[in-house]
């Protein structure tokens, strides 16, 4: 056993070092890059926050989608015109709504970005709660009523002479 070659561990040991090496990549190519580091790095936090409008799901700093191209170079187009922080972030909301931002404030138009999950998770657990609940009555009958005495004279003037009433 201990002269026999393990392949999978070589694999595993190759594909994690390659998840670490590219796990940092972003979707900035080098011509939206600004010379000024500090503007730079304003622009990298801010891009982070920012939400593609066309992935919806990944920050524009993350997308390699046109769009996303196009609002890191606004982005970057501000801070170098002497924006700050918020007034880029300001500017860009001005243009395409709270949607932008990926942690939108709570604001009467948002409100069903913030309690729509909640929402979705309470209506699907009435629905598992009513479905379950169904099925375990359905499977323990209920015991029969007992007869009321109109009821019982009836039954037995049937069963007693065969005649029926």
């Amino acid at each position: 056993m201990r002269g026999k070659k393990k392949p999978w561990l070589k694999v595993t040991a190759a594909t994690l070092l390659m998840g670490l090496v590219l796990a940092p990549c972003h979707a900035v190519t080098p011509d939206e890059v600004l010379k000024d580091p500090v503007l730079e790095s304003r622009a990298r936090a801010l891009s982070q926050q920012l939400r593609c409008v066309v992935c919806q799901n990944q920050s524009i700093d993350d997308s390699n989608a046109p769009l996303a191209h196009d609002l890191r170079v606004l982005l970057r187009e501000r801070l170098a015109a002497g924006d700050s922080d918020q007034q880029a972030t300001d500017f860009l909301v001005a243009r395409y709504g709270n949607f932008v931002l990926l942690k939108p404030p709570l604001h009467w138009n948002t409100v069903p970005l913030w309690i729509g999950p909640f929402l979705i998770l309470l209506i699907a657990g009435i629905g598992f709660r009513r479905y379950f609940g169904r099925s375990k009555h359905a499977a323990t009958p209920e015991a029969p009523s007992p007869l009321s005495d109109n009821e019982e004279q009836r039954l037995e003037m049937l069963l007693g002479d065969g005649r029926s009433v």
